[in-house]
Formats: structure tokens, sequence, C-alpha cells
């Protein structure tokens, strides 16, 4: 891979931003790419690098922003028959690269640290940050006693004092897991900034009894009784936690499972002999009528207009075929529509 993705790369790390890394891991000729090119693609779908011909990146652009969306890596295959590279744990789409061949391409989503947003100074807010940051988080804190005596900054990487705590646009892109642990001291503000934030998880450390009266004092205050529908109260898996150390490990146990039980498997089993390889066109996608690879319409490069209706290509080879003889590729798109 060329150093200067190397660079790209390290800026969009310390600017928190998502992108994927694609890198050939198998070739046979006559494909133009050699194992070991590379190419970095950014969330909004810039391509950066080599990884062969030109028709190659439709294909990697796409699985890469759906490895950014799912933050599972995922190892596609294009081929000019892909029937021959049916294998398990693989994806496989048309290589429509006149010089053919075959190549494999893994790609990797490099994405910002998940992010755990603490409410409160409670010693089990403090366990919270603790071990929230030995998993990884990194970890924000929200209150107006927060410090960094408590919280030291090799813990935390931002402390909000602010009594309305931290505003959403804090957190682009990255929906923090929030735990309201202030354990009777302002309560009910904190748990409505934590809302405010729209958090991927929202538990908050009380008995039912006073989570009872938390979400009353919300609704009696203008929340809206759905918006509080999706709290965990009490937070965290029941494994009878007592000490801050243990109510931290079961709230941080139950945000694992939230954020694992959220992502989908990105890698596809083989499929059976027989059928298609390409799957149908999700919303916003075309099929190319001549390779049957599956194109996004929003900025496509390779167009025609024919019976008053557009035709999208993944490259300009096969769109040079389909004008030259486009009745077989309408009949044969019309029959599978």
């Amino acid at each position: 891979m060329r150093s200067e993705l190397f660079v790209l790369a390290s800026s969009l790390v310390a600017k928190q931003e998502r992108f994927a890394l694609a890198t050939v891991v198998r070739r046979q000729a006559a494909s133009s790419a050699q194992a070991g090119d590379g190419a970095l693609i950014t969330a909004d779908g810039t391509f950066h690098g080599w990884l062969g011909g030109s028709c190659t990146q439709p294909t990697v652009v796409r699985e890469a922003l759906k490895a950014i969306a799912d933050g599972a890596p995922r190892l596609i295959a294009l081929a000019p028959d892909p029937r021959t590279e049916q294998r398990p744990g693989i994806l496989v789409f048309p290589m429509t690269c006149h010089s053919g061949g075959s190549v494999d391409i893994y790609i990797e989503p490099v994405l910002p640290p998940a992010r755990l947003l603490v409410f409160g100074v409670s010693p089990a807010a403090q366990a919270l940050a603790r071990l929230g940051r030995a998993m990884g988080f990194a970890v924000d804190v929200a209150d107006p006693a927060a410090d960094h005596a408590a919280f030291p900054p090799e813990v935390v990487e931002r402390v909000w004092t602010d009594p309305e705590g931290p505003k959403p646009s804090a957190f682009p892109g990255n929906r923090p897991f929030a735990v309201v642990a202030t354990m009777g001291e302002r309560d009910e503000a904190a748990v409505r900034a934590a809302l405010a934030v729209d958090p991927a998880y929202l538990g908050v450390v009380a008995s039912r009894k006073r989570f009872a009266e938390i979400e009353a004092a919300l609704v009696a205050g203008g929340a809206e009784p759905e918006s509080l529908a999706a709290i965990r109260s009490p937070a965290g898996l029941d494994i009878g936690a007592r000490a801050p150390e243990e109510i931290a490990v079961s709230i941080l146990a139950e945000i694992v499972r939230v954020r694992r039980t959220a992502v989908e498997p990105a890698i596809a089993p083989a499929r059976p002999a027989g059928l298609p390889v390409a799957a149908a066109a999700s919303k916003g996608e075309e099929r190319d009528p001549v390779c049957g690879m599956t194109v996004g319409v929003e900025g496509a490069r390779h167009t025609a207009e024919l019976a008053g209706r557009t035709w999208y290509f993944c490259c300009g080879g096969c769109r040079e075929k389909f004008l030259a003889s486009p009745g077989g590729f309408t009949q044969t798109a019309g029959a599978g529509a």
C-alpha cells in the first residue's frame, strides 16, 4: 500500500472520521491488480489508491460503504465467471475489466472508538469511566462537579461541566453509549441531557422505584413518554452486582450485548449452485443489464437513455456493449424485472 494512503489514514483517524481500507490479497492473471495493492475509501465514497482497473471501483466502494455502516469487514472476489469463485465466507461479484483475471479484496472499516458518556461523579460513575477506558471506549464525563481529580486525563477524554450537559453536535456520526449514574444528584436533568444527544444506549443507575419517580417528573416537565421507553433501568445485566465496580461490569456487559447484536454479519456463506450471484438491487441501485452488477444511481458515471428509460452501467465497456446491441440486453433485463 502506498505511503500517501497511510498519511491520509492518519489524518482521518486524528479527525475521528470513518473510512475503509481495501487490500488485494489474491489475484489471478490477467488482472492488472497485484497482491498488496491498496485503496482508501472515505465515508462519502471517495476512492484513493489503486486496485487494478477502474471497473473494480464501483463494487469496492459500495462494499466499503456497507462496511463503514455496519462496522464489519468483508472479503470479496471479482471474477469473469463468478460461479468458479464460490467459496465459504466470500462475497462474489462479476469482473467486467477487459483484461480478465480475478481478484480477491479484503475490506476493513476503520471507525472512531465507541464513546461512553457517563453522567455523575458517584463511585459507580468513576468505576464506569475506568473500566470503559480499559475496554477501549473513548470516555466523556458530564457533571458540574466533575474534575480531573476524580476523572484523570488518562481515563477521561473530555469533561463537561455545563449544567445542561454536552450538545448533540459533540458526537458527529458516533452516537455515544450513555449512562446516568448521578444517583440522587440532578437525576432528571442528567436523563434529559442524555436523551438530547440521541444515544445508542441509555441506562440509568437507580432502583425501579426511584426511576419511576424520575420518569414521572420528566413527563410532568414535558417529556414524551415514548422517548423514555428505551431507557434501561436498573441499568446493566442482572448479575447480582452491589459494589461500584460490579455495577460498572454489569452495565458495560449490557452495552457490549447491545453493540454487538446491532451489527448484522457481513460475510455471507457461499451460495448454493444454480443461484444468481448478484442479489436484487436495493433502493437507490440499478442492475447493469450487461454484466448484472448493481450500480449506485446517485453519481453514476456510465448511463444511457433508451426507450424512455435510463440504463446504468458499472463501466464504459458495458455501456459500449449495450449500445452496440441493446435488443438482447433490454429483453433480458425485462424478463428479470
